[in-house]
């Protein structure tokens, strides 16, 4: 039986979950493009980055998400605007164009004048935010079911060189489909069939078999990326294999290469350390052109992409211009080369791919913690989560359609039901278990790799005992249960749209309380013992008695006019000024000194938790014992 994951395999199955419950345009239109989205930049589904999802209105776009650079303290933010194709076999390039002139002239109406004629009203506060240059990029993005044709891509070609003249190479313009998610998931190790085959012109020397050594023209490796970009949709996948993406343009190093590149570019193989290019295979083409199957630029990720910003400014913007400052500029830059490396790691390469990363990135500004993204850690995590609790971990966004697809094609390939992403479930036990809900809803960096909590996780406990496929079944079942009690965006009361971690904070210090009371040993790990306890049949009583103390310890707290609720609280009223979402998100949530009404509420329900015969408390902790 067949079992190889196909892009028509994966979108049909991708969709299915959009179109089911026969939708209507519109509610199908925002399942698609949210699910995309979320997919795309690696959101949770019920993420709060996403500012809002217009209905209705004439602007050409379908959601608004705001993505805060965290990697680099002086980069730039990123604010995406989409326009939703979805089920659209092929898409009218005029139509691309209207609709997208159209946004472009709102996005120059919105920044010179601070209104707008079509945008939804909550676009407002986004204006301010823009003209007090707190954004450095605003990405309008063309998100349909299949990949565009060369006919469409032209079209958005001519939209991005427009954009760009009016407004700058602060705006950009991209085109991603459900392929851009299938080609990040496939497994190259598993496909020996290139996915992309990408020309580059090049001087290089062969040194040995699997390696060339030499340099590219800057307006050649400009012409590779284009191609790529082309060819995928996404520059990002470029990137895939390294350790970090893109910083901007704001920091020091970045601002250096770009000043060399627009002062004197003839100039910037002296200064530059090159790039590195991981392959799956390289064939001669032709004269210094070399065909490069499934590139990875695995070094060089801010070199090549401050030069894509530059060259994008300077040609693509200028490309019918006669300005002699903009010709000479061109000549210059044709003397101007990158120093290359082309690395043939074959089709089972990737230990050998992840040790060429880490080793050629240890000369810049990427500590170690940075690498952690390379390890097996969460492989492991993966197989252990299927043998031992016969659940499917998702790595990657989208890696649970993938998997669905296989399932469907091959009833021999494992069938899973039960299944979560990995990063979720990180924010699940870092809220609950290390108390730190108010991070888990603000920021993701801290739960990435080399991020503060991730590393707090990863160590350990008091027990020595590591962070394994236990904890991450047990922020499971906590997951689970605000699914249950219907926390998230869509919530139908007010009080659980945005008290998501908050929930497994409460949840979790509560049962920490029956430890101690009960005299029980406790550490972070004896709470993962407590949980998977707590959620066997036998015991779904006193699991019930946890959580629905933890649910009445939310909406008390969310309640306007109960004694102790948020809105009484004292830096809720002085530093959030009346900021809900803000003070949620608020580093220091549920410290003693930050939200002392909190920590009162959460002291009554304790003691109340010990009330009745028989009590919440004894039941749970005849559970545990």
């Amino acid at each position: 039986m067949d079992n190889t994951l196909t892009f028509e395999n994966f979108r049909d199955e991708w969709q299915k979950e959009v179109i089911q419950g026969s939708p209507t345009r519109n509610e199908l239109s925002r399942r698609f493009i949210r699910k995309l989205v979320s997919q795309w930049r690696d959101l949770g589904e019920t993420t709060d980055d996403i500012l809002f999802e217009p209905d209705g209105d004439d602007s050409g776009i379908d959601l608004i998400y705001f993505e805060k650079n965290e990697s680099h303290e002086n980069s730039g933010d990123t604010l995406y605007l989409f326009q939703s194709k979805f089920g659209s076999r092929s898409i009218n390039p005029e139509v691309i164009f209207k609709d997208g002139q159209k946004v472009v002239s709102e996005i120059e109406v919105a920044i010179n004048t601070g209104a707008t004629r079509t945008f939804p009203k909550k676009l407002q506060v986004i204006i301010e935010e823009i003209n007090s240059s707190q954004f450095s990029h605003i990405t309008f993005v063309i998100a349909t079911s299949n990949p565009l044709t060369k006919t469409e891509i032209k079209s958005i070609d001519d939209l991005r060189s427009i954009g760009q003249r009016r407004l700058g190479t602060r705006f950009e313009i991209q085109a991603i489909s459900l392929e851009t998610i299938y080609l990040s998931l496939i497994d190259e190790t598993a496909n020996k069939t290139p996915r992309l085959q990408i020309p580059i012109k090049v001087n290089v020397a062969p040194s040995g078999d699997n390696l060339l050594v030499g340099s590219v023209t800057l307006p050649d490796l400009f012409e590779f990326m284009k191609t790529y970009r082309a060819q995928t949709g996404d520059l990002d996948l470029l990137y895939e294999k390294n350790v970090r993406r893109f910083l901007g343009i704001r920091g020091r190093i970045n601002k250096q290469i770009r000043t060399t590149l627009q002062e004197t570019p003839s100039q910037f193989g002296l200064y530059n350390n090159g790039i590195t290019i991981v392959v799956k295979d390289f064939q001669p083409d032709k004269q210094k052109v070399y065909v490069l199957n499934d590139p990875y630029i695995v070094n060089g990720c801010q070199t090549t992409r401050t030069i894509w910003e530059v060259f994008s400014q300077k040609i693509d913007i200028h490309q019918n211009g006669a300005d002699a400052e903009i010709l000479a500029w061109k000549e210059d830059a044709k003397n101007g080369i990158v120093i290359v490396k082309i690395v043939r790691v074959g089709s089972t390469g990737e230990e050998l791919l992840q040790n060429i990363t880490r080793y050629t990135n240890s000369q810049n500004a990427v500590s170690e913690k940075d690498f952690i993204t390379l390890d097996k850690d969460f492989q492991i995590l993966q197989d252990e989560m299927a043998s031992k609790y016969d659940f499917f971990l998702e790595i990657q966004r989208g890696g649970w359609d993938s998997q669905q697809t296989l399932q469907n094609l091959n009833v021999q390939t494992r069938q899973f039901v039960k299944h979560a992403n990995a990063f979720d479930l990180l924010k699940v036990y870092g809220a609950g278990w290390l108390r730190q809900a108010g991070i888990a809803v603000g920021r993701n960096r801290a739960f990435s790799p080399g991020g503060a909590i991730y590393r707090n996780i990863m160590k350990g406990d008091e027990d020595d005992r590591a962070f394994n496929s236990d904890d991450l079944y047990a922020a499971y079942v906590l997951e689970q249960a605000s699914i249950e009690f219907e926390f998230g965006r869509a919530a139908k009361k007010p009080s659980r749209r945005i008290t998501k971690f908050l929930f497994y904070l409460v949840t979790i210090d509560l049962l920490r309380d029956v430890f101690i009371r009960s005299n029980i040993p406790i550490s972070n790990s004896k709470i993962t013992e407590g949980i998977l306890k707590l959620q066997k049949p036998e015991h779904k009583d006193a699991f019930g008695d946890l959580l629905e103390s933890s649910i009445a310890v939310i909406d008390e707290y969310l309640t306007q006019g109960e004694e102790d609720s948020v809105f009484n609280e004292p830096e809720f009223k002085k530093r959030f000024n009346g900021d809900l979402n803000g003070y949620l998100k608020w580093d220091d949530l549920g410290l003693p000194e930050a939200s002392p009404v909190f920590i009162n509420l959460l002291a009554i329900h304790k003691r109340t938790m010990g009330r009745g015969q028989p009590s919440p408390r004894s039941e749970i902790e005849l559970a545990l014992k």
